[in-house]
C-alpha cells in the first residue's frame, strides 16, 4: 500500500515533464498509476471477500507515537477500487480531452494524479491523524483542480468557496478526531472498533465535530452551495471528484465510523434529518437547470443525501444497500458526467435548450447515457435498481425515513428523465445539433462505466458475497443483494417511484411555474456570499476601530496588556521573597547600569539616529553580559547582530525625518518610559518565577557530552545550531529567506536578480597617476566621498572576508560558526557599500542576492537529504577522517556543509538588505534627484 503512494508521488512528479513531451497523451502512461491501485485491490478480492484486512505498519513520528498504518477491509478495498479504476478511466478520458498546448494542462494533470494518491492514502489510512492529513491533500488538491481555468472569476471563486468550506468541516472534524482518540485511548481506528469506547458528553461532542466535517466534505445541507459552484472546474475533474472521489470522503467517513458511533446520541437524527432534506432539495433544484452539468451536480448532492442516510443509519441491512449504493453512484456518475463533456467538447453547448437531435446523431453515446441514466433512475435491471430496493427494504422499520427517500427518488426519476429528454432527444423548435465523431479515447471511458452498472445488476449475488462482510460488523443482515425477491412492498415502492418521477416529468410544463417559485429563500450559494460579506465588513469594522495607524499605540497597548494580565498574576507569586544575587562581580553592575541608562535615554531622545545608537548600547550592553557570564559565541553574535543592525537602521533612517515630532511629547515620553519600566519588572519576575518552577532538570546539562559524542565538535552553541537542533534551524533560515524575498518585493520596482548597476566612469586609474582605491568611489559626489574610508575599506575587505571564513570553519570547537561567519562577511560587504556607493557593492559582489539565499537553502537542505540517504536520518552527522600525515589526525563533520549553508543564506541576506534598503534606495534618490534637474536616467540608473 505504502508503494502505491509513492508510486502516485513519483508519477506526479513526473507529470509535468511528461506532459511537455507528449503533450496530452501524456495522460495514457499517467493512468497506469490509478490502474495499478485498482489492479492490486482486485487481486486482494479473496482476502476481503472472506473478511480479513490487509495491514502495513510503518514508523513515523515516535515521540507522538504516530505511525504511518495502512488497513484495507471491506469498504476501504470497494473505495480503493474506485479511486483507481474510475482515476485510471478519466486519465485515459483527458488525453483526448484537453487539446495539444492546453493552457496549464502540466499542472491539472500532475494535481489530478496527486489527488488520486490523497485519496487513495484516505481511504486506506488506519489512524485517524494519517486520515486527516490525506484528508486535507485532497482538500488543497481539489482547489488546484477546481480552479484550474485562473483565468475566469468563476472558476477562482469556486476554488475558494469549495476550499473555505470544506477546510472549515476539516478543522471541526480534526477537533473531533482529538477527542475522540483522547477519549477511546488510542488513535487506530481498528483498535477502537475492537474495544469498548465509553460514553457521555465527550463522545458526544466527538461525535458532532466528526460528523461537520464529514458533511461539508460531502456537500449536505447546509454546506450543500459548494459542489454546484464547483462545476466550474473541468468536466474530467466534476467525473472524478464530485462523482466517484472527493465527495464520497464524507460518506465514506460516515460508512467508516457508524459500526462504532452509531448509537452514539447524535448519530442517526443528524445523519437521517440532514441527509433527506439534501435528498429531497438537491433533486427539486435539479428539475430547474437547464445546463446539463449543473443538473448532475445536483442530483449528486441529492444523491449524497440518499448515501448519508443509508450508511448512517447503523445497522446491518442499511450497510448492505448504503455500500451497494456507493458503487452504483459512483458508476453511473462518472458515466454521466464524461457523457456531458464529450457533449460540451463535441458541440460547444451544455445547454439542453440549445440541443436536439442528439440521439440519431450519436447513437452509441446516446446508449451510454440511457444506460447510466437508467442505472440512477433505478430501473431494473441495473445496478442502480438492486441498490435503491434494498435501502427500501432495510428502512421499512422507519416510515418517516421511509416516505421521504421514495419522494426523492421520484425526483431523481424526474430528473433522470430530463436529463435524457434535455440532451438525446429531438425538438422541433430547435436546430438540430451537429456533433463532431466522439473518439474511442473519450468515449471508452462512461461505456465502461456504464456496461459495469449493467453487469453488476444481475450479477448482485456476487456483490452480496464480496460486500457482506462490512454489514456484517453491524450484525448479521436479513436482506441479501439480488436482482430478483419477489413481489414485496420495496419491489412497490421502487414502482411507485418510477412512476411518480415519469408523472414529474410529463407535467413539466404546468410545473415549471411551482419550480420556479418553490424554492429556499436563501440557497447555499447566497447562504456563503453573504456569510463572506459579513465577516468581511466584520473584519473591515474591527479593523477600523481598533487599527489606528500608529505603531506606538499598538506596541503600547500590548505591553500593558503583559503588565497588568501576567503583572497581575505575578503579584500573587510574591517573587520578591527569593533571595536574589544581584550582581557576582562589579563590572555586571556597570553594565547593567549603562544598559539601563541607555535605554532611559532612548525613550527620550528626540532626533531618530540618536534614539537607534543608544538602543544599540543596550544590545551591545546585552553582549558584555554574555561576556562576563562566559558565553564567548554568544557575546560574539550578539555584537554582530548589533551591528548589522545598526547599519540597516542607518540604511532606513536616510529616508525618515530627523526627528520624531515636533509635537510636545513630554507627557507621552514619561508614559513610556512608565511602561517600559513596567514591563521590565514583569519580565524580571516572570523568569524569576519560571526559574524557580523547574521541577525536571534541564535536557541543555547534557549537551555538552552530545556534542563531543553525536556531534563531533566542542563548541556547543554552534553543535547545537547544526546538529542537535537543526531542524530548529533548518526552519529559522527558511524564515530568514522568505523575510529577505518580502523585503525585496516592497522595494524593488524590477527584478532583483536582473544586470548589476554599470558604472558610469572606467575603470583605469586617474589622469594624476594615483591609483584608484575603489572603483565606485569614483561614482560619489565629493562631498559623499572619503579616501580615508576607501583606502582602509581597501586594505582590510579582504582580510575581513578571510575572517569570516574562519570563523566558518573553526565555529565547530571554537566561538564562530555559520551564521557568526556569515555576519562578518555581510558587515564587509557593508563597509564596501559605505565606503564606494551602490556601484562598488555590484563591484564587490557580482552575484544576485536571490541566488546566493537559494544556493544556501539548497546547500543545507540538500546536507539534509545527503544524510537521509546515507544515514537514514535528516541532518545527522558523520565524522570523516582525513588521512593527511603529519598533522595528528584531522579530521571533517559533514554538518559543517549545513553551515555553509547557513552561511550562504546570511550573506545573501544582508546582501539583498543592502540591495533593497541601500543601493535600491540610492537610485530612487538619484532618480527624483536627476528628474528634478531635467535630466534623463535610464533602467540602470547611470547618467545620460
Amino acid at each position: 500500500m505504502l508503494v502505491l503512494l509513492l508510486l502516485h508521488l513519483v508519477a506526479a512528479l513526473l507529470a509535468p515533464l511528461l506532459v511537455r513531451w507528449w503533450g496530452p497523451r501524456a495522460c495514457y502512461p499517467l493512468a497506469l498509476v490509478p490502474a495499478a491501485a485498482f489492479g492490486w485491490a482486485l487481486a486482494r478480492t479473496p482476502t476481503v471477500r472472506a473478511g480479513g484486512a490487509v495491514v502495513e505498519t510503518y514508523d513515523w513520528v515516535g515521540q507522538l507515537d504516530l505511525d504511518v498504518a495502512l488497513r484495507m477491509t471491506t469498504l476501504s478495498w470497494l473505495m480503493t477500487l474506485l479511486v483507481g479504476g474510475v482515476g485510471a478511466l478519466v486519465l485515459v478520458y483527458c488525453g483526448r480531452y484537453f487539446a495539444p498546448g492546453a493552457v496549464g494542462l502540466s499542472r491539472f494533470v500532475a494535481v489530478l494524479v496527486a489527488f488520486a494518491g490523497a485519496m487513495l492514502g484516505l481511504v486506506l489510512a488506519d489512524d485517524l491523524l494519517l486520515l486527516y492529513v490525506f484528508w486535507e491533500l485532497t482538500t488543497v488538491f481539489s482547489y488546484l483542480l477546481i480552479g484550474h481555468s485562473t483565468e475566469r472569476r468563476s472558476s477562482r471563486w469556486a476554488a475558494a468557496q469549495a476550499l473555505t468550506v470544506t477546510t472549515l468541516g476539516g478543522l471541526a472534524m480534526l477537533l473531533g478526531f482529538l477527542i475522540l482518540g483522547a477519549h477511546a485511548g488510542t488513535y487506530r481506528w481498528s483498535e477502537i472498533v475492537g474495544g469498548p469506547l465509553p460514553g457521555g458528553g465527550t463522545l458526544v461532542a466527538a461525535v458532532l465535530l466528526i460528523l461537520a466535517g464529514a458533511l461539508a466534505k460531502s456537500a449536505i445541507v447546509p454546506f450543500n452551495g459548494w459542489l454546484p459552484v464547483a462545476m466550474a472546474a473541468p468536466t474530467p475533474v466534476s467525473a472524478y471528484l464530485h462523482a466517484a472521489a472527493m465527495v464520497k470522503a464524507g460518506v465514506y467517513l460516515i460508512g467508516l465510523l457508524a459500526p462504532v458511533l452509531a448509537d452514539a446520541g447524535p448519530w442517526r437524527p443528524v445523519l437521517l434529518t440532514l441527509g433527506l432534506v439534501t435528498m429531497i432539495v438537491g433533486g427539486w433544484a435539479a428539475l430547474r437547470q437547464c445546463d446539463l452539468k449543473l443538473l448532475l451536480a445536483y442530483g449528486t448532492v441529492s444523491q449524497l443525501g440518499l448515501l448519508a442516510v443509508v450508511l448512517g443509519a447503523g445497522t446491518a441491512d442499511t450497510a448492505l444497500a448504503g455500500v451497494a449504493m456507493l458503487l452504483a453512484h459512483a458508476l453511473f456518475k462518472a458515466a454521466l458526467f464524461l457523457v456531458v463533456g464529450i457533449i460540451d467538447h463535441d458541440v460547444g453547448t451544455r445547454d439542453l435548450r440549445d440541443l436536439s437531435g442528439l440521439g440519431r446523431r450519436a447513437p452509441a453515446l446516446a446508449v451510454v447515457a440511457t444506460l447510466a441514466a437508467a442505472s440512477m433512475a433505478g430501473v431494473p435491471p441495473l445496478l442502480g435498481f438492486v441498490a435503491k430496493e434494498a435501502v427500501f427494504a432495510a428502512l421499512t422499520d422507519r416510515p418517516l425515513v421511509l416516505a421521504g427517500l421514495v419522494l426523492g427518488t421520484a425526483l431523481t426519476v424526474a430528473y433522470s428523465i430530463r436529463f435524457l429528454w434535455g440532451a438525446f432527444a429531438t425538438r422541433p423548435d430547435v436546430p438540430r445539433t451537429e456533433p463532431a465523431p466522439a473518439a474511442l479515447p473519450m468515449l471508452a471511458p462512461p461505456a465502461l462505466l456504464a456496461v459495469a452498472g449493467l453487469v453488476a445488476g444481475p450479477a448482485a449475488a456476487a456483490l452480496d458475497g464480496l460486500l457482506g462482510p462490512y454489514a456484517a460488523l453491524f450484525g448479521p443482515p436479513h436482506e441479501k443483494l439480488a436482482l430478483w425477491h419477489g413481489p414485496t412492498p420495496a419491489l412497490g415502492l421502487s414502482a411507485l417511484a418510477l412512476a411518480g418521477g415519469a408523472l414529474l416529468h410529463a407535467v413539466r410544463g404546468p410545473l415549471a411555474p411551482v419550480l420556479a417559485r418553490l424554492r429556499s429563500p436563501v440557497g447555499g450559494n447566497q447562504g456563503y456570499e453573504w456569510a463572506t460579506h459579513r465577516f468581511d465588513r466584520l473584519a473591515i469594522e474591527v479593523t477600523g476601530a481598533t487599527q489606528r495607524g500608529s505603531l506606538p499605540l499598538y506596541l503600547g497597548t500590548i505591553l500593558l496588556a503583559l503588565v497588568l494580565v501576567p503583572g497581575a498574576a505575578l503579584l500573587s507569586t510574591s517573587p520578591w521573597r527569593t533571595r536574589i544575587v544581584l550582581w557576582d562581580t562589579p563590572l555586571q553592575l556597570v553594565v547593567g547600569l549603562v544598559t539601563a541608562a541607555a535605554a532611559v535615554l532612548a525613550v527620550g531622545a528626540r532626533r531618530r539616529l540618536t534614539a537607534m545608537l543608544l538602543v544599540g548600547v543596550t544590545g551591545y550592553g546585552t553582549a558584555m553580559f554574555f561576556v562576563l557570564h562566559g558565553a564567548p559565541d554568544l557575546a560574539l553574535t550578539q555584537f554582530l547582530v548589533e551591528t548589522a543592525t545598526i547599519a540597516v537602521f542607518v540604511l532606513v533612517l536616510r529616508r525618515l525625518p530627523e526627528r520624531f515630532s515636533a509635537r510636545p511629547l513630554r507627557r507621552s515620553r514619561w508614559a513610556r518610559r512608565l511602561v517600559g519600566v513596567g514591563v521590565g519588572a514583569v519580565l524580571a519576575g516572570l523568569a524569576l518565577v519560571t526559574a524557580a518552577a523547574r521541577t525536571a532538570g534541564p535536557i541543555s546539562t547534557d549537551f555538552p557530552a552530545l556534542a563531543v559524542a553525536g556531534g563531533y565538535g566542542r563548541n556547543v552553541v554552534n553543535v547545537t545550531l547544526v546538529d542537535i537542533r537543526a531542524w530548529d534551524t533548518m526552519g529559522e533560515v527558511s524564515v530568514l529567506v522568505v523575510a529577505a524575498t518580502g523585503v525585496a518585493s516592497l522595494i524593488f520596482e524590477r527584478s532583483r536578480t536582473g544586470p548589476r548597476p554599470r558604472r558610469a566612469e572606467p575603470s583605469a586609474p586617474r589622469a594624476d597617476g594615483r591609483p584608484v582605491w575603489l572603483r565606485g568611489g569614483a561614482t560619489l559626489h565629493e562631498r559623499r566621498r572619503s579616501i580615508v574610508f576607501e583606502v582602509v575599506t581597501r586594505l582590510l575587505f579582504h582580510t575581513v572576508v578571510l575572517f569570516s571564513l574562519f570563523l566558518l570553519f573553526s565555529g565547530h570547537n571554537a566561538p564562530g560558526g555559520g551564521f557568526a561567519g556569515g555576519l562578518v562577511a555581510g558587515l564587509a560587504l557593508a563597509v564596501r557599500y559605505l565606503a564606494g556607493g551602490r556601484y562598488e557593492l555590484a563591484e564587490a559582489a557580482p552575484v544576485g542576492a536571490g541566488t546566493v539565499l537559494g544556493a544556501g537553502l539548497a546547500v543545507s537542505v540538500g546536507s539534509g537529504v545527503v544524510a537521509l540517504l546515507t544515514t537514514g536520518t535528516v541532518l545527522e552527522s558523520v565524522k570523516i577522517d582525513l588521512p593527511v600525515p603529519g598533522l595528528g589526525g584531522p579530521y571533517l563533520v559533514t554538518s559543517l556543509f549545513f553551515d555553509v549553508g547557513v552561511y550562504l543564506i546570511v550573506v545573501g541576506l544582508v546582501l539583498d538588505i543592502l540591495r533593497s534598503l541601500g543601493a535600491e534606495v540610492d537610485r530612487h534618490i538619484e532618480a527624483a534627484g536627476k528628474s528634478e534637474h531635467g535630466l534623463v536616467v535610464d533602467h540602470e540608473g547611470d547618467r545620460r
